[in-house]
Formats: structure tokens, sequence, C-alpha cells
């Protein structure tokens, strides 16, 4: 899939407005993927792009399309992916519950032996029923608790270094944590209706890879054509 500039095919054509976006990338393979940028309350796709890697550039390049159009971004709801949020630095950030849980789940797994690990993912699938100060509290109780058991050090005996023997929990706790502060976002701006999650936008892609599917093995240029044709709307 050859990576192109966004142009007149990979854009709305709605009047210019504030808007709240659910950001994210897919790919189809190991080299080809697509980032779109879509309204969930519009339930439109705004902007998209062909790409071979996600970086925070190409989010980048795409606000600023968008916003050359004349639309303002009022808030966005991302995935979690490292360096994307500053390309929304100025902007109310919204981290996806369901991407949040995934993270907790690959470092602890879905049913984890460890008690302090049961109780932890406990906490994170609680994201959807708490506000910020409560499940602050909660982590804040959890660590407290199992602070200790955080340190305990493995010594290798070959090389004499050492390592903590719960790194995974310890990147899990760490992970809830530094994004403690991008969970309740669309608590603190209900006036803008952000969602909580990027599922507007996960949906549509699942739609868009299964409908590919079907038709695997045509030319990249049919592809993009057949993908401009399905997230851009019939006027």
């Amino acid at each position: 899939m050859k990576e192109v500039n966004v142009d007149d095919d990979k854009i709305i054509n709605i009047s210019p407005r504030s808007i709240v976006i659910v950001a994210d990338a897919t790919f189809f393979s190991r080299a080809e993927g697509l980032l779109i940028f879509r309204e969930p309350n519009l339930k439109q796709n705004l902007i998209w792009k062909e790409i071979h890697t996600e970086t925070a550039g190409q989010y980048q390049q795409l606000k600023i399309e968008l916003e050359s159009k004349g639309f303002v971004i009022n808030a966005v709801i991302l995935d979690g992916r490292p360096g994307v949020r500053e390309v929304f630095n100025n902007k109310p950030v919204q981290m996806c519950h369901f991407h949040q849980v995934a993270i907790i789940r690959r470092y602890l797994t879905s049913r984890p032996k460890l008690e302090a690990a049961q109780e932890l993912m406990i906490i994170a699938r609680q994201l959807t029923r708490s506000d910020e100060k409560y499940f602050s509290e909660l982590l804040i109780a959890w660590h407290n608790k199992w602070q200790e058991f955080l340190k305990e050090k493995t010594i290798n005996p070959f090389t004499g270094q050492w390592f903590f023997t719960h790194k995974r929990l310890r990147a899990a706790f760490r992970s809830l944590k530094n994004n403690l502060p991008y969970l309740f976002t669309y608590q603190k701006y209900p006036e803008l209706n952000i969602p909580n999650t990027t599922n507007s936008l996960d949906g549509y892609i699942t739609t868009l890879k299964n409908y590919l599917r079907i038709h695997r093995g045509i030319q990249p240029e049919k592809r993009t054509k057949i993908i401009n044709q399905i997230l851009k709307p019939i006027p």
C-alpha cells in the first residue's frame, strides 16, 4: 500500500465546525496500515491516511490537515500509544478505557495467579464505574498494601546482577498511575460529550477489515479506492 499525502478523497465533505475526534490506526499487514480520525457524535470519519508505520508525526499531519480545513478540535480520544498524546497537548485527551484494561491484561494475563495482580486487575475493571477520586484512592490503597512486595528483587546467580522480581506487575501499576490524568477527562468536560472509549472507530475498523478480507489479493490501487468509498459516506 503506497503512502500518500492526504487528498480530497480522504476527507469528508462537511462544513468546518468544532469537533471531538477518535484517532486510531489499524494495520492490514506489517507495513500496510490506515490512520483514521472519526467524529463519534456525528458518527462520521473525518479524515484518513494510508501509513507504513504508526508514528506521532502521522497523527500530527492529519491534525494539521484537518485544522487547515477550518475544523476546531475540542477533545481527542486515544489508545495510549507513546508520543501521540503530545500531538494534542493543548487539547483535553481521553485515554480509551478498553485499551487501558487491555494493556493491564497484557502485563498480567486475563487470569493472574499472584494475589496482588488479581487485586490490580479487579481495580482496572472498575474504570467505567469510577471517577478519578475514587479510582485514585483504590490505586493508592493497593500500592500501600503491596509496596514491599513490589520492591522484591531477584539476583542472577551467574552475573550477580539483580532485577525486580515482579516487573510486569510494576509495569501494570505504572501504566494506570501514568495514565490516570487522562482516564476521566470525559467526566471533566460533560458539555463536550466525550466518549470514554474508541469503540466508535474500533467497530468501524472491524467492519472495514472484514470487507477487505473478502477481497483479499486485489491490487493496491483498487483496495485504496474501496477504502475511500467505505470510509467516505455518500453525500
